[in-house]
């Protein structure tokens, strides 16, 4: 049996592929060879960054949280030991959150963290 080389799917195939690599630079848009390797390799990068994503996040509220609470003169870890004396339970994306946006409510959380300290 003969082999296919201008077959539908395979033109199919090659043109999805090559769809998938619009705006790569070089040879990796254009030949198709070039384009499968880099296309493989962009969707691994991104379903692997999906997941690192998460952490990229948390430890942008994590330095967030930690510069507000050093203006208040307390440290991240004392802080978080504190929240947790307090019994209080804010996500560190709502603490961060607290600390751009609404630091009258912030300082009121670090002084209530401050007083579980002392106590």
């Amino acid at each position: 049996m003969s082999r296919a080389v201008d077959g539908l799917k395979r033109k199919n195939h090659r043109k999805k592929i090559l769809k998938q690599a619009k705006g790569y630079w070089g040879r990796r848009h254009s030949n198709y060879k070039t384009a499968k390797d880099a296309v493989t390799k962009g969707l691994f990068y991104a379903y692997r960054d999906r997941r690192d994503r998460k952490g990229d996040f948390r430890r942008l509220w994590i330095i967030r949280i930690n510069a507000a609470c050093r203006a208040e003169d307390i440290s991240y870890s004392r802080f978080i030991a504190g929240m947790v004396k307090a019994g209080i339970i804010i996500n560190r994306k709502a603490l961060a959150s607290l600390a751009v946006e609404d630091i009258q409510a912030f300082k009121a959380v670090v002084s209530r963290v401050k007083a579980a300290l002392e106590a």
